[in-house]
């Protein structure tokens, strides 16, 4: 399974759109947050596409879950924004609540920064900023695959 994660779109479909035709044959993206409007969007507008979103710290959409556990292809993901785990601050938070909820993955964004690491078996995965990133970077998405043969992670630019 062939996953697409991106966040922090920030009111920029058009970086959701050109992720979406750059990678057609992908059947599921998550969204980090920051983006639930976005994220909705491409929802209805692809329903043949699994879309999963969480609400990040700038969207207001009323009924949008800050966090979701959800099982994919044997693996447990948590798709959470981060800032209620305080990401910018550090991963412990973040890390012992994945670990808590038997996560396999725990995707999350807030910092525009991309990042893969593992602690342990978790796999932790920011995608980085994929709609008008800060601090000069460019924007980011990632693609997380998962085989017979385990996890794999690649931070992409877009």
């Amino acid at each position: 399974m062939k996953i697409v994660v991106f966040s922090d779109s920030h009111g920029d479909f058009g970086a959701l759109s050109r992720v979406l035709d750059a990678k057609p044959g992908v059947e599921m993206f998550l969204h980090c947050g920051d983006g639930a409007d976005e994220a909705s969007d491409l929802q209805n507008l692809h329903p043949e596409k699994i879309v999963r979103f969480v609400r990040g710290n700038c969207d207001w959409t009323a009924g949008v879950k800050l966090e979701e556990l959800m099982t994919v292809a044997g693996k447990r993901i948590l798709v959470t924004h981060g800032h209620v785990h305080g990401v910018k601050q550090g991963l412990d938070k973040l890390v012992s609540h994945a670990s808590e909820l038997g996560a396999d993955i725990a995707c999350f964004g807030h910092t525009h920064l991309p990042l893969h690491t593992k602690v342990g078996d978790l796999h932790l995965v920011n995608p980085g900023c994929v709609g008008n990133p800060s601090r000069g970077s460019k924007p980011t998405y990632a693609i997380v695959k998962i085989s017979g043969e385990g996890i794999a992670v690649e931070i992409v630019e877009l």
